[in-house]
């Protein structure tokens, strides 16, 4: 064996590794509404692209940059930096009419779109048929007693149930009109069907936004079609085959960032299930969800609150009195402003759940974690800490994965002296307060997932750097 060849060629393949793009994926780690929009904002600084892999315009990023406020839906975070590229992977399912109106407020602010975005041909499209079957089913399971999925009712989840059931209609349909009419068509047969015969819709009034589109409880073709083609022109420009343009991206040594939307929590596999969105939220997503090798997701950032909050339904253990004035819940609603960036929905809000995010730990494999809202805890004399739950008479120190067991656990808790100093603005770790420190340190040492980034105010400047995702793991 001749050695010294051999350790040329694993220098010439380390080199040539070395000098492609590395790749950074953000996911949530609770229920989403983390904070994950600021900080791809803020690493985009070091990529030249960012990609959304899954999800809807049901999920809201909120950037603030330079005082002012920026709400996303569907377009990626990273559009805020010029020059940055943007995609849309083929696990989004793409609301065009939104996507429409998001552009055109970004471009009145004088930012440019769509000479940077890419939207990948194979996304399966939501039209009017998704939106209107999902408000007709959380009403049908309102009035007969049972529990409400809460939804957004922006038809998230029928459009991804088309795609699994092989009848969706794709962005690439668009291009071909027949072959989109036919569709369509079909689709429109079984949604009036299901609408009709099993949720009496032409006995519930038709919510405003979508009456263009239904007489009588019936979607009508024409104007779904009509809006549909108009769409396309819009549209084509931008359409691209995004695994390909990323694969090739990764080669040229551009870095990408890879930003998931919701949490972990709500994953369709690993959340509180049904308590859940549509899609895959982890990030072993990001590989089937843009069309990349998962060799090319090289480090995987896990963004928490430092406290815990969710929207809609479903259990959430270390859930406080939020809407009680005096309390340390509603100190947390109202001084961390929580509403929901898409829906405005209060958010539900609790104590931080370190066994919770153990479980995101394990399911993401987490290089490292960033801690956003640290400031709203600014002020709390004590604060407690989830380090696991009773269930059933016996101690677990991590989330279980049924929701009607989560339902039933017990929060453990460690108590943690608060600070009363301001962290707002702080940016480096140092001049924390001590006992803001010792409460990261905590659920570092809890979690076993270092914490990499803090942000500390919504402002993009405002944040704390203890190593960087995009350099992590290189030698120098």
């Amino acid at each position: 064996m001749n050695t010294t060849a051999t350790a040329t060629a694993a220098g010439t393949a380390a080199r040539a590794t070395q000098a492609k793009g590395r790749n950074v994926v953000v996911v949530g780690t609770q229920w989403g509404d983390e904070g994950k929009g600021k900080l791809v904002d803020w690493l985009t600084e070091s990529a030249q692209g960012v990609v959304r892999f899954h999800g809807g315009h049901n999920a809201g990023h909120t950037l603030v940059i330079n005082g002012v406020r920026t709400a996303l839906h569907l377009v990626p975070s990273g559009i805020m930096r010029a020059g940055v590229k943007c995609y849309i992977g083929n696990g989004v399912v793409v609301s065009v009419a939104k996507l429409i109106e998001e552009v055109a407020g970004l471009e009145a602010a004088g930012v440019k779109v769509r000479e940077r975005l890419r939207v990948s041909e194979a996304c399966p499209l939501i039209l009017p048929p998704h939106a209107y079957l999902d408000v007709m089913r959380e009403l049908a399971r309102e009035k007969s007693g049972s529990e409400k999925i809460g939804t957004t009712g922006r038809g998230i989840g029928p459009a991804y149930e088309d795609k699994v059931a092989r009848r969706a209609l794709r962005v690439q349909d668009l291009l071909h009109p027949d072959r989109f009419a036919r569709k369509l068509k079909e689709l429109l047969g079984l949604y009036n069907l299901l609408l009709t015969e099993l949720l009496h819709s032409a006995e519930t009034p038709v919510p405003e936004n979508l009456q263009p589109y239904v007489k009588n409880g019936e979607l009508q073709f024409e104007p779904i079609y009509e809006e549909a083609m108009r769409h396309a022109e819009w549209l084509r420009p931008m359409i691209a085959d995004v695994s390909v343009e990323l694969n090739e991206a990764h080669l040229k040594g551009e870095n990408l960032l890879f930003e998931g939307a919701q949490g972990t929590l709500l994953d369709v596999d690993h959340g509180t299930y049904p308590f859940v969105t549509s899609s895959n939220c982890v990030a072993g997503n990001a590989a089937a969800g843009a069309g990349v090798g998962p060799q090319l997701l090289h480090y995987v950032l896990g963004i928490t609150k430092a406290y815990c909050t969710r929207v809609g339904s479903g259990p959430f253990p270390t859930e406080l009195e939020w809407e009680k004035p005096g309390t340390p819940g509603y100190h947390m609603s109202t001084v961390g402003a929580e509403k929901g960036v898409t829906t405005g929905r209060s958010r539900r809000c609790g104590w931080f759940d370190a066994a919770l995010l153990k479980r995101s730990a394990q399911v993401n494999g987490l290089t490292g974690l960033c801690i956003t809202k640290l400031d709203v805890l600014d002020g709390l004399d004590k604060l407690q800490l989830c380090v696991g739950y009773e269930l059933d008479g016996r101690r677990i120190d991590i989330l279980p994965l049924g929701a009607d067991d989560i339902a039933e656990c017990k929060p453990i808790y460690e108590t943690i002296d608060g600070w009363s100093e301001s962290t707002v603005g702080v940016t480096e770790y140092d001049k924390l307060p001590a006992n803001a420190r010792h409460y990261l340190e905590r659920i570092e040492a809890i979690t076993g997932v270092p914490v990499a980034i803090i942000s500390t105010s919504p402002d993009r400047d405002h944040t704390i750097l203890r190593h960087k995702p995009f350099e992590y793991g290189l030698s120098v």
